[in-house]
């Protein structure tokens, strides 16, 4: 009698120790992380899945075993944002700060700048402000891909 292949994986996992089962499941998400970089999607599992390897030397029950893996990954991929994903500045916001209106700026609207090389929609700091094209202007801000300029002339005076 032939045994067919998915019943003998179910077989041969079935007749796993858990933390065996654990331990597997945690090397191969974190060696996935280091063949598929993915932002630790697969890391953090992978270090759940290790941790909860030693914990089900105590814990016998599986059901409980696979809430507490879901529940670390879930706790350090929340964390692992919180920590890692600080809103960082594009390089060419933060070296350059000098730019060049290349259409009007009206007062409370937006107009385009030329920016490190390219062309930015910008508006004022100043909502009752007006800017005249081809003038000098600082980029003080950037609300998404709006650059926050200020002229010229109101730094000098």
């Amino acid at each position: 009698m032939a045994i067919d292949p998915i019943s003998a994986i179910l077989l041969f996992f079935s007749q796993l120790n858990p933390a065996v089962l654990w331990l597997a499941v945690g090397i191969i998400l974190c060696v996935m992380e280091l063949v598929l970089p993915t932002a630790f999607v697969e890391f953090l599992p992978g270090v759940s899945a290790l941790i909860v390897a030693g914990l089900s030397l105590f814990i016998p029950n599986f059901f409980i075993q696979v809430l507490l893996w879901v529940g670390l990954s879930a706790a350090f991929i929340m964390l692992s944002r919180r920590f890692l994903s600080k809103q960082k500045v594009p390089k060419s916001l933060a070296d350059a700060q000098e730019a060049q209106t290349l259409t009007a700026i009206p007062p409370g609207e937006a107009g385009r700048v030329i920016y490190d090389g390219n062309s930015w929609r910008a508006k004022c700091s100043d909502p009752e402000e007006a800017i005249a094209p081809h003038q000098p202007v600082f980029v003080v801000g950037r609300q998404g891909n709006t650059l926050i300029v200020i002229p010229e002339h109101l730094l000098q005076s």
